[in-house]
């Protein structure tokens, strides 16, 4: 089956509108998710947390972990937000192909509706083009427009425009990271799953055990690439607002 996904002037003729109808989708079910797990982890807060909560502080923890090994914490404690949203939202995303893609990746169907949003390049760059964003302004915010914009003509000026190639190069590399992992992954586990359905329940037992170790290692890749995002993330933005860089 070919990873192809249905554009909107697909259904409804309009030429110049092309937004990916299953990416939308699925960022929606994956902001859903997200919010309820939020929700579920704070709705009954202890001093003594169990559960749920217990899981949720760990990750707090965990974000709070790598803003303080990039930043001096005075100064990245604003940016734990940031880093806490995209570490659960990234991972949800990663995985959320990867867990049923056995099901709905090898049906025979013209179009992929239901997939990982991160395994379209269109909104890993956008997620990574608005991490760029924000560490500009945060560095403008919180250093000045006069001591920000020295950082672009230090220590020699004609470096400027390799600076401005280094911004770029950020940009690219930090969403096509992201794309490139859980895209092949998603590609290799429907061929597994479409190639378990093509000889009839031998080639089904056969291909059980490769689907589940994919799938095993597929869920520890997104969880990866989620931290490696948000660590990349809280490096690009302590370069910014950390006058010592």
């Amino acid at each position: 089956m070919d990873h192809k996904s249905p554009m909107l002037y697909d259904l409804w003729g309009i030429s110049w509108l092309d937004f990916n109808l299953s990416t939308s989708a699925m960022t929606i079910i994956a902001s859903i998710i997200v919010f309820v797990i939020c929700v579920l982890a704070s709705r009954k807060l202890q001093m003594k947390p169990t559960g749920f909560q217990n899981f949720m502080e760990w990750v707090v923890d965990f974000v709070k972990g790598i803003v303080g090994d990039t930043m001096d914490w005075k100064t990245g404690k604003v940016f734990l937000p940031l880093g806490l949203t995209l570490l659960v939202y990234i991972f949800i995303s990663n995985i959320l192909g990867v867990i049923t893609m056995g099901v709905f990746g090898s049906q025979g169907a013209d179009y992929l509706w239901w997939k990982s949003p991160t395994s379209d390049a269109g909104l890993t760059l956008t997620l990574s083009t608005m991490v760029i964003v924000l560490t500009h302004f945060y560095g403008i915010k919180i250093r000045g427009v006069k001591a920000y914009g020295k950082t672009f003509i230090e220590p020699v000026p004609f470096l400027f425009p390799l600076k401005v190639v280094e911004e770029i190069a950020n940009t690219l590399t930090l969403g096509l990271r992201l794309f490139g992992n859980i895209f092949a992954g998603e590609i290799l586990l429907s061929l597994i799953a479409k190639l378990a359905l093509s000889f009839g329940a031998i080639s089904i037992v056969g291909a059980l055990l490769p689907m589940l170790a994919w799938q095993g290692f597929s869920l520890f890749i997104g969880a990866i690439q989620a931290f490696i995002f948000v660590m990349l993330t809280m490096v690009y933005m302590s370069h910014k607002v950390s006058s010592e860089h």
